[in-house]
């Protein structure tokens, strides 16, 4: 019979790069004690990374070494274990969609969960709850548009919205419209002008 740590790292081995690994998920192995301690020992072992509380991944080997998965898979992947929405913030959509040329440092993204922090090798990754309104529409184009008006603000709102009106789809544009009475006022407002011009 396999020893427990071992079970676990054949388990991990079957999952796609990315994927988190947490203890909940692993009580068919063995009881919920004995599965925690494996699960810290692999991780000081360097067999698996601990990534926040109760999650952990596989790090990725290459010839190059070993590194953690990449952000964005980890947060992927997280984000349907949990069971969560886990969106880009503001600031990153409103750089992908060209209303600003800041790009930021630190990874931070939006989530229908709680607050937390997830570490990705030497990587933080911040998970910031927000409010349903600005995860309503997911990481559709509409989505993203959201969040970088929200991270914009009610000042620059109407000219980033007039230069969004040429730049998304219009289908994307109407549902950005559709949705517009779950927004704050200041923005249903700026969305309803923008929709008429």
């Amino acid at each position: 019979m396999q020893r427990l740590a071992e079970q676990i790292l054949s388990h991990a081995e079957g999952l796609p790069e990315g994927a988190p690994l947490a203890a909940k998920g692993l009580l068919h192995l063995g009881s919920r004690a004995g599965v925690d301690q494996a699960l810290s020992r692999l991780a000081e072992r360097g067999q698996l990374i601990r990534a926040g509380r109760g999650v952990y991944l596989r790090p990725i080997k290459s010839r190059f070494g070993t590194r953690a998965p990449s952000v964005e898979q980890a947060v992927e992947a997280l984000a349907a274990q949990r069971g969560e929405v886990i969106v880009p913030t503001g600031a990153a959509e409103a750089n992908a969609l060209g209303l600003t040329t800041q790009v930021p440092v630190r990874s931070v993204y939006l989530t229908s969960g709680r607050s937390r922090t997830l570490s990705l090798g030497k990587q933080l990754v911040e998970l910031r709850h927000a409010p349903r309104w600005q995860l309503a529409l997911g990481k559709r184009p509409a989505g993203s548009a959201v969040r970088a008006l929200a991270w914009l603000g009610p000042e620059q709102a109407e000219s980033a919205l007039r230069s969004l009106k040429q730049k998304l789809p219009a289908a994307a544009f109407d549902e950005l419209v559709t949705a517009a009475p779950q927004f704050p006022t200041w923005l249903a407002r700026s969305v309803g002008k923008a929709a008429y011009v």
